[in-house]
């Protein structure tokens, strides 16, 4: 899941010195951040029932070389077979474990409308170890709106005590920007070390908590910016 993935990447592996929790091998940035990429291709492969695949066959999907494919898992043992390729249950479990999601991470939702509750609902959470927990929002007619799985949206003032009861490490914040540092703060003081942010405001916090931010306007604006250049190398 795109933001959920990068923030544990964050967590788990210091990109300043390169080093990750493996030990004290250096690994580029670049290749670290290809990890979500690889993890999501192969839960595609496990849900067709795909049980191995070789580089060449994975580089075709993903359109990245094969060469680029060995070069980057070699950085963390390899897990291929000559003449067999790799097992995909295998190479995900393995990734899975390198980006933290071997374990169960619980997450709460603040911001009850359209984005919040699509989030809710992506499919991808549960298969990606992330735990919907709950969803808060300050509007009184959503309470008790159920928006996934039997969970139903609460109100801010019971905001606290639910995240300190239940462990939550992350909180996705669909809310108006002008809110969005009050209640950042207010989760940080909580425990809470991952914030993703789909708040287009820049969330000045303590440094031991990461923030993956969703610019959506700066998404579609790439977009217009490919297919201007298509255009123009068509001319």
């Amino acid at each position: 899941m795109i933001g959920l993935l990068e923030i544990y990447i964050e967590k788990t592996i210091n990109f300043e010195s390169g080093v990750t929790n493996l030990g004290q091998k250096k690994i580029s940035r670049a290749v670290i951040s290809r990890l979500p990429r690889y993890y999501r291709y192969l839960g595609e492969l496990l849900e067709e029932g795909k049980e191995r695949i070789s580089s060449n066959e994975l580089s075709k999907r993903m359109n990245v070389t094969a060469s680029q494919i060995r070069q980057d898992l070699n950085n963390f043992g390899g897990f291929g077979q000559q003449g067999y390729g790799y097992n995909v249950k295998t190479l995900s479990d393995e990734i899975a474990k390198l980006l933290g999601l071997d374990k169960e991470h619980n997450v709460v939702i603040i911001g009850a409308g359209n984005i919040g509750q699509a989030i809710a609902n992506y499919h991808a959470f549960d298969r990606s170890g992330f735990r919907l927990k709950g969803m808060f929002d300050i509007d009184p007619a959503l309470e008790g709106l159920e928006v996934r799985g039997g969970i139903k949206v609460r109100l801010m003032d019971e905001l606290e005590d639910f995240l300190k009861e239940n462990d939550i490490e992350i909180v996705a914040l669909t809310i108006p920007k002008t809110e969005a540092l009050e209640v950042a703060k207010r989760v940080t003081k909580c425990g809470v070390k991952g914030i993703w942010n789909f708040t287009h405001k820049e969330l000045n916090l303590p440094e031991d908590v990461t923030v993956e931010s969703v610019h959506l306007s700066d998404s579609l604006m790439k977009l217009f910016y490919k297919m201007n250049s298509n255009e123009e190398s068509n001319k």
